[in-house]
This record gives C-alpha cells, sequence and structure tokens, in this order.
C-alpha cells in the first residue's frame, strides 16, 4: 500500500494530496529513509511524520485502504510520538476593544500604539509639531486680528 495513501487513511494527513506534499518535502520517514509518495508501507514500519513543529511517531499495525473515523484509525498504529510541544499563550492582541465602548480616544489610541510597538513616521511627526519644537507646516502659523480685516460691530 503507498504511504501517502496510509498517513490519510489513518489520519496523519487531512488530504492524500497533503500526504503526498509531505513525503516530497522530506517530512515522512519510514525505517529511518525519506520516501516518495509512491512508496510501499508494510506491518511493522516505522513511520515519521512531522507536522507543525513536532514529529509524529508511529509503527504500522494494520494496513487499511480507505480513511476511517478517529477510534478505528487509532487502531492501526501503535503510537510512539514525545508529547507535543506546549502551547505558549500569546494573551489578548493588542489593541482589541470591546464591542460598544465606542471611538478610542486620542490617549487610548496612543496607548494601542504603544502596545503594537508602532513608531511610524507620521505619529512621530505629529508628536514634535505639536510640541513645537519643529518648523510648522506652511499656512498652519496662528493668524493675528490684523489678518482678517476690519471688524464689524
Amino acid at each position: 500500500m503507498r504511504i501517502d495513501s496510509w498517513i490519510c487513511a489513518v489520519r496523519l494527513a487531512k488530504t492524500r494530496s497533503l500526504g503526498a506534499g509531505a513525503c516530497k518535502g522530506g517530512h515522512v520517514r519510514v525505517n529511518g529513509q525519506n520516501v516518495k509518495p509512491s512508496y510501499t508501507v508494510r506491518v511493522g514500519d516505522e513511520v515519521r511524520v512531522r507536522q507543525e513543529g513536532w514529529e509524529r511517531v508511529v509503527i504500522v499495525k494494520r494496513l487499511i485502504r480507505k480513511r476511517v473515523g478517529a477510534p478505528v484509525a487509532a487502531q492501526c498504529y501503535v503510537d510512539n510520538s514525545p508529547p507535543p510541544p506546549p502551547r505558549q499563550f500569546v494573551g489578548a492582541p493588542a489593541g482589541i476593544r470591546d464591542r460598544g465602548t465606542g471611538r478610542p480616544t486620542k490617549r487610548d489610541r496612543r496607548e494601542m500604539e504603544r502596545l503594537r510597538g508602532l513608531t511610524d513616521s507620521a505619529a512621530a511627526a505629529r508628536n514634535s509639531r505639536s510640541e513645537g519644537d519643529g518648523p510648522r507646516e506652511h499656512g498652519s502659523q496662528p493668524r493675528g486680528p490684523q489678518e482678517h480685516g476690519p471688524r464689524e460691530r
């Protein structure tokens, strides 16, 4: 039986084409050797499939052709895999606000930018203009009363 079909049938891969891609990419080893998708697997072979950062190590107990449910598939191999690596807790994403809280204030926006690590040039330019240490843009000087013309009474 083909290795790509078997790893699909016992639910080590979602589809046969993904199983074949894993074989072509060097992620499937049988008895310590990289194999092609057409490799014939036999009972007693040790199959190693590398998935998402960890490796599944199984020994073939039974060959099946069709994809079956998870309880039946688990009876077709002996799983000698090490435990998967612990998942890292990411926490709440920075800048996600509760529904219904409305538009963020300027203080909230700056806090979100700080948490995200955003320091874009536009924000830096905005901050430098508001602090008064840099040159102002043309037309942004405050006008005095003499520039408005005569006052009407």
